[in-house]
């Protein structure tokens, strides 16, 4: 399963990469390429994948995500900067204080400039607390 997984999200790069190489006089869309591979892990440095998805927001929002667009909204309001998906933990949520990792990440390309980010929380409490407000990891 995990080789699955892990061969859906280089299938889903190589897509997003598509002709990087080749040069083009003209480009096939007025809009900049925003399309990332996003999965949640257990762990932290080996951590093992246990869920991916893919979504491309421009100039439509799809792909693998359950929700696309709410997503793709989500992304545009942090400006590309996805550690503004951090938002403070709910205040009224409390978690345990016991360690199990689960690390996030987002690696593709954002209006046209490449991404590649990671945060590691320290349980699925934590993370669930922080980033429920934004639909990125609702997958």
């Amino acid at each position: 399963m995990r080789h699955r997984i892990a061969a859906v999200a280089a299938s889903a790069l190589l897509v997003l990469a598509g002709s990087a190489g080749a040069a083009q006089a003209k480009p096939d869309s007025l809009y900049a390429p925003s399309a990332l591979v996003l999965t949640v892990a257990q762990g932290d440095e080996q951590a093992t994948v246990v869920r991916a998805s893919t979504l491309s927001c421009a100039p439509t929002a799809q792909g693998t995500h359950p929700d696309p667009q709410a997503a793709c909204a989500a992304l545009a309001a942090t400006s590309g900067s996805l550690d503004r998906l951090l938002a403070a933990p709910a205040p009224d949520r409390a978690c345990p204080l016991h360690y199990d990792p689960v690390t996030v990440t987002a690696d593709g390309v954002w209006e046209g400039k490449r991404i590649a980010w990671k945060h590691t929380f320290s349980n699925t409490c934590a993370m669930s607390t922080t980033l429920d407000d934004n639909h990125v990891f609702a997958f």
